[in-house]
């Protein structure tokens, strides 16, 4: 039932102090008319006996308490989902942005969700294929995952998301059921442009759900952003019977959103200025990833967010590391040197990659090869080290061979280009061409039978290579 009020007693910046109220109730829809006649949306964010807190999504720039009407319209906020939000782009509060005609939705949802009883979750299990060998090669993602990736300014993780928002698919059982929703935050009108033309030139918009809040959009419209496109997420996934990956970008505008509306709420600050209810908020959001028992779907969450001055501790990267499950490092020395993508492999991590590997999911030499590779890496890193200090005379035979081998393993396997798509047979391919620059005993972390049967074939073809290049 809809009640009107003109009792807004304060307004700060987005928030609306609303009296005598009556059954109200917490994140009900509100719709806010001021006296210029321009209307806006807004949602209650606090309760005490009569007394309401409202936060507009639109702003109250220039409204007037005595004279702004208040209406409670005693439901909380929704979104309409239906298949055809497949191939649409929606704007931060899940309205069309892309000039298409309004969805005639199957139902409407609430944006909050219902979390997932832990006793019906299954465990994150099977490859999704992103196509790039870093990832997939090193740190796979795993259906029902949540793996961010944590970058800086001025990396180039707009160009990554929308390569894995193109390229990433599921292998074997349901390949054909797979979708991705895109919820960006905060970015500006080209990068808004480069995804969905990047989504369009390939078709792959035709299996996507974009919604876009703009960095001139209102900062409290990003609040609901992500929980839009998880309300998609989680028809397609558990009622349509899809597998989803959800990218977010940027997780930090998101934080800093929920920042500005807690200053204006005066509530205590905690670390960094951040609410102290920061970790709880992004729980929310993350924990929609999963699967359920006895539902065929999965959601899958790709949060990337930029690390304030590179810095891993700052309180967004700390407490999203400590609710999903690894992350995605990109580094500013590859980036600078020209490496794209610029993941950095030694720190990066993915906690579940061993559930989605192996004989029947993407190869049972898969788990072998990863381990030998990074722990050759990491040898070749230090080669190169010592090499600045001592000089490369005082390098033994093998260490020399695993400095080579990381030069290689940064130029042919980390680097590939934007719209290079590898299957993980190829990605495993260049990795055991990589394993003939070390000496055969040296492959100590792969078992022998996997050696006597892959890498002849990887000398062969790393020969012919050879012979082609000269």
């Amino acid at each position: 039932m809809e009640r009107e009020y003109m009792t807004t007693r304060d307004i700060v910046g987005p928030l609306l102090l609303v009296e005598d109220v009556a059954d109200v109730t917490y994140g009900e829809l509100v719709e806010l008319e001021y006296p210029d006649g321009t209307r806006s949306l807004g949602n209650v964010l606090e309760v005490n006996e009569d007394v309401a807190l409202v936060q507009a999504f639109q702003g109250t720039r220039g409204s007037n308490p005595s004279q702004t009407k208040v209406r409670f319209l005693g439901k909380g906020m929704t979104l309409g989902v239906s298949r055809d939000m497949l191939g649409r782009v929606f704007d931060g509060l899940g309205r069309p942005k892309d000039g298409g005609p309004e969805i005639l939705p199957e139902r409407r949802v609430s944006i909050h969700g219902s979390p997932i009883n832990p006793t019906a979750r299954d465990f994150p299990d099977d490859f999704i294929q992103t196509g790039i060998s870093s990832i997939d090669g090193l740190n796979p993602l795993v259906r029902g995952q949540k793996l961010p990736i944590f970058s800086g300014s001025g990396l180039p993780h707009n160009q990554l998301a929308a390569q894995i928002a193109r390229q990433a698919t599921v292998t074997g059982e349901g390949a054909g059921q797979f979708a991705v929703v895109f919820a960006a935050m905060g970015i500006t009108f080209e990068d808004a442009d480069f995804f969905m033309t990047e989504l369009r030139q390939t078709a792959a918009i035709e299996r996507s759900v974009l919604f876009l809040n703009l960095a001139d959009d209102p900062a409290v419209e990003r609040i609901a952003t992500p929980r839009m496109a998880l309300t998609a997420a989680e028809y397609l996934a558990f009622e349509c019977d899809m597998h989803v990956l959800v990218i977010y970008t940027d997780m930090t505008y998101y934080c800093e959103a929920l920042r500005e509306v807690s200053a204006a709420r005066k509530e205590v600050p905690g670390r960094r200025g951040f609410p102290g209810y920061l970790y709880t908020d992004l729980a929310t959001l993350y924990e929609r990833a999963g699967r359920i028992k006895g539902k065929a779907g999965s959601i899958t969450q790709i949060p990337i967010l930029t690390m304030p001055e590179d810095d891993k501790t700052h309180p967004i990267p700390d407490l999203t590391g400590y609710i999903t499950e690894g992350q995605i490092i990109l580094d500013r020395n590859l980036h600078r040197r020209g490496v794209y993508p610029p993941v950095a492999v030694l720190p990066s991590l993915s906690r579940l990659k061993q559930k989605g590997i192996g004989e029947g999911k993407t190869r049972e030499d898969h788990a072998d090869l990863s381990n030998q590779l990074f722990g050759a890496y990491a040898r070749g890193i230090q080669a190169k080290e010592l090499a600045v200090i001592l000089g490369e005379a005082a390098l033994s035979e093998a260490d020399t061979a695993f400095a080579a081998f990381a030069d290689a393993f940064e130029d042919r396997f980390i680097r590939q280009g934007e719209h290079d798509d590898r299957t993980i047979e190829e990605t495993l391919g260049i990795g055991w061409e990589l394993a003939t620059l070390l000496p055969r005993g040296e492959l100590k972390r792969i078992k022998d039978a996997y050696v006597d049967r892959y890498l002849p074939a990887a000398e062969a073809m790393a020969v012919k290579v050879a012979m082609d290049a000269s």
